[in-house]
């Protein structure tokens, strides 16, 4: 069997298992750690060989992870980066040194644990996912780890390390039916990656997910920080990047090209900043040089991505009301005064109508689609939303198609919803020939985080 069927059947087989992913449950209950500690004692605990950043939050823990883990590479260590969902190939979501491993190292990593997962049905898809991310990194040498949460916190899959660092970014309402209705619950789910004595970060929350936070925290002998008295935002924004500046409390002050657009992205460089900063007081040798160097070069496709100027074809996966404020907010500083041809898909447990609502003033039509995941909403309770808002609307199957007509309009373009409908959205493009086609993979899996 060559590499390429290989790797056809582990994904063939890895997906067909239980999915929480396309799946969703009905409470946080139904995930249970006992199975991926099961598994992870089986191969000699790999996650334990490494240090470990572990990252929780409802909006900008995967750019918040991207950052941390730039730094840390411009500071010369080996590193891993996990996070979830992907855009085009599982392969992303486990990172070495920021490559995304190879496709013959997935199947090896596979096969070794094939026979245990045969004998685990309680394993799920993400369990078997973060094992062979941790496994990864241990066989590569990798020196720091830094984890993303798929979903909540208190038991995901990933709350089975023993963090160096945590990090939790800015709150929001999302995944309610799983995590909870308040602020207050989901905070509590968050809270559960905070482990005695390991120092912690937050990003500015509300009174009521701080409140929370803080207890957890006192309740755990966890020292908590809070970003109250950094300062940081941008000073120059343009489509190329933002030039700005981070202020730490003791007065160390970073002046930064910071290649992701969004003045919440200073928020989560602010935190990952100060991330590392907990890490130099532990003995990491990590100068503010390669802080600076490691936020001026980092990447995170399909946040704010702009693919074209002029007229601007811009890409970001906003997937709740609060996100979508951001973007609108951004959209409107980067470009400003310009009416946009929305393409628009949700998963089934998103809320289309509050999603909308924010960008509902920068909207001169609406073109309605949905990914291929499983759990895409149908186009047809997207256009009741639009309708409702007072939107022009079109529904068009496919994403791909949806892109290509809507450039034959020649208005600048947005897209977003979902960031499975933004990797579609990316693969459009690059079939038209606006940029080198990424790796995807044979089997078009767009699974999310757990």
């Amino acid at each position: 069997m060559n590499e390429e069927s290989a790797y056809l059947t582990v994904l063939s087989e890895l997906f067909g298992r239980a999915n929480f992913e396309t799946r969703r449950p009905r409470t946080p209950e139904a995930f249970r750690l006992d199975p991926i500690r099961r598994l992870l004692e089986k191969l000699g605990n790999p996650h334990r060989r490494y240090a470990v950043i572990h990252i929780a939050g409802t909006k900008g823990k995967g750019s918040t992870a991207a950052m941390t883990e730039a730094i840390l590479r411009a500071a010369g260590y080996r590193t891993g980066l996990y996070t979830s969902p992907h855009l085009h190939t599982m392969r992303e979501r486990i990172r070495i040194d920021g490559e995304p491993i190879a496709r013959s190292v997935v199947v090896e990593l596979f096969e070794h644990l094939r026979p245990m997962i045969q004998t685990d049905p309680d394993l799920t898809v993400f369990d078997i996912l973060t094992a062979m991310g941790f496994l990864a990194f241990a066989e590569a040498g990798v020196e720091i780890a830094v984890v993303e949460v798929g979903l909540g916190g208190r038991l995901d899959s990933t709350n089975v390390v023993s963090p160096t660092v945590c990090l939790i970014t800015a709150l929001s309402l999302d995944h309610t039916e799983i995590l909870g209705p308040t602020l207050a619950h989901i905070a509590f789910e968050k809270a559960g990656i905070l482990k005695p004595g390991v120092p912690a970060v937050t990003a500015p929350q509300t009174e009521e997910a701080m409140a929370v936070l803080r207890q957890v925290a006192a309740e755990r002998g966890v020292p908590l920080q809070t970003l109250e008295e950094w300062h940081y935002g941008p000073k120059d924004v343009t489509p190329a990047g933002q030039w700005g500046e981070i202020h730490a409390p003791d007065g160390t002050r970073w002046s930064i090209r910071l290649p992701l657009l969004g003045r919440h992205q200073w928020e989560n460089a602010a935190l990952a900043v100060a991330g590392v900063i907990r890490l130099r007081e532990q003995g990491w040798r990590i100068s503010n040089e390669a802080i600076r160097e490691g936020l001026e070069r980092v990447e995170w496709p399909g946040r704010f991505e702009v693919l074209r100027e002029d007229p601007p074809f811009i890409l970001d996966g906003a997937h709740n009301d609060a996100s979508a404020a951001r973007l609108a907010e951004t959209v409107a500083e980067v470009f400003p005064r310009r009416r946009w041809q929305l393409i628009f898909g949700v998963s089934t447990d998103k809320d289309p109508a509050a999603i909308l609502s924010p960008l509902r003033s920068l909207v001169a039509e609406a073109w309605l689609t949905r990914s291929r995941h499983p759990r895409a909403a149908d186009p047809q309770r997207l256009a009741d939303a639009a309708e409702a808002l007072g939107l022009p609307w079109r529904i068009r199957g496919e994403v791909a198609q949806a892109v290509e007509e809507a450039l034959a309009v020649g208005d600048p373009i947005l897209v977003t919803g979902s960031l499975f409908v933004v990797a579609e959205a990316r693969e459009a493009w690059a079939t038209l020939g606006r940029m080198p086609m990424p790796e995807v993979d044979p089997i078009p899996v767009r699974v999310g985080g757990r």
